[in-house]
């Protein structure tokens, strides 16, 4: 019996379907309090009303069951409309209190109709809705990830056209920029980063950890380097850009010069690989283009230096694998600690004397005199080529050993 009743104010109440949506479309329109419904046109807030309002009557009168999907096509559509979920939601409450007090001022015509019918109601009217409300949040959030996947595509597109230096007129440079969330003018510059792995980022998460010091990037990745371009707002960004790095990443990566025109991107590549070249193969060095003239002169020319590291260090190389690495740690740390023998002692853990040792055992093996101007810069060079180049094919044959 209580069925019947339901079905029949149902039916009553989808006889003036047109009149409730118009009524409940006021209703929430004057409900919310932010101006975000404004997008939405009078006639199309109406329709969607009409729609809700139809299937829930339906439903209840047993013609037909709940559909779903129209709630889904009308989230998603608020969702292209920038409406955010939480003012929908607010309009579904809206809209759902005045259904329920149509359902009882209806009902209260009828002096037939008793609680029990009124909480049958509700019970099976709070189930529809429930449906419908999911449903529609379901298809706003879809709209939504489809339109981040798109803007995420466009944004790595634009990226990979300014990195592979590509003329764009002012007008698509301005589109350019507006896209990846960055100015027209600069300063920029560009990071190339070493992956680990072919296709896996070096750097995961790069532009959120950034965004978290302030800083604007948009980043592209490619079969074996990840490349990202970041806008410097202040001197200070750039520093912080290389501190991130250097905590975040175990590869090799190159920040180039700056510069200040988005289209001199591609030029800016190229200085970024080189001094993602020159950082040393073994460890995830960071090398800024600017800060480190010795180790992008080294890597600018790779064949020409390859061929200079083996003059210069071929006698080094010659011995055993061990006592090379030996003497070329040593001589590093010694050009790092500015040609102190002392400080070279402390980082290496051992005497002054060793270090000494190990020097002039460089100097006799290669001539290089490290008291020469010409001889400190050719063993600085030839080094940094030496440590460029991944693992390098040592001769394992005998030798005297280095610090003897």
């Amino acid at each position: 019996m209580v069925e019947k009743e339901i079905n029949a104010l149902a039916t009553v109440l989808l006889e003036r379907v047109g009149q409730l949506a118009k009524e409940m479309a006021a209703r929430i329109r004057a409900g919310s309090r932010d101006y975000h419904y404004d997008v939405v046109p009078a006639e199309e807030l109406e329709a969607a009303c009409r729609t809700h309002l139809g299937n829930a009557l339906r439903a209840l009168t047993g013609q037909v069951p709940v559909d779903t999907e129209a709630a889904a096509r009308i989230g998603r559509r608020r969702a292209l409309q920038n409406v955010p979920l939480p003012a929908v939601m607010t309009a579904y409450r809206i809209g759902v209190k005045y259904f329920w007090e149509a359902v009882l001022a209806e009902a209260t015509t009828n002096p037939e109709v008793g609680s029990d019918m009124l909480v049958a109601a509700a019970s099976a009217m709070w189930v529809l809705q429930d449906g419908i409300t999911e449903a529609m949040v379901s298809g706003y959030h879809d709209a939504v990830a489809e339109r981040l996947v798109a803007h995420e595509h466009e944004r790595s597109a634009l990226v990979e056209a300014l990195l592979e230096g590509r003329s764009m007129d002012a007008d698509a440079a301005w589109s350019a920029a507006e896209v990846l969330g960055v100015p027209r003018k600069g300063p920029f510059t560009v990071v190339a980063a070493e992956v680990p792995h072919i296709g896996r980022q070096a750097l995961p998460e790069a532009a959120a950890l950034l965004s978290r010091q302030g800083i604007r990037s948009a980043w592209r990745l490619r079969p074996d380097m990840q490349l990202g371009i970041v806008y410097l707002r202040t001197p200070r960004d750039l520093n912080d850009l290389a501190e991130v790095l250097r905590q975040h990443t175990k590869q090799r990566v190159g920040v180039s010069p700056s510069y200040d025109d988005l289209c001199r991107t591609g030029e800016a590549l190229r200085f970024a690989k080189v001094a993602m070249r020159g950082g040393d193969a073994e460890s995830g060095a960071v090398t800024v283009f600017d800060d480190s003239p010795v180790a992008v002169a080294s890597a600018g020319a790779p064949d020409v230096m390859a061929r200079v590291a083996t003059n210069v260090l071929g006698p080094i190389e010659a011995l055993p694998a061990g006592d090379c690495e030996l003497l070329l740690d040593t001589l590093d740390a010694w050009f790092d600690c500015g040609g102190s023998a002392e400080e070279a002692a402390k980082r290496l853990y051992v005497h002054p004397n060793t270090v000494r040792l190990r020097l002039r055992r460089i100097t006799e093996r290669t001539g290089r005199s490290l008291t020469d101007p010409r001889g400190i810069t050719e063993l600085s060079l030839a080094l940094r080529a030496v440590r460029q180049t991944p693992k390098p094919p040592f001769s394992t044959g005998t030798a005297d050993t280095a610090d003897n």
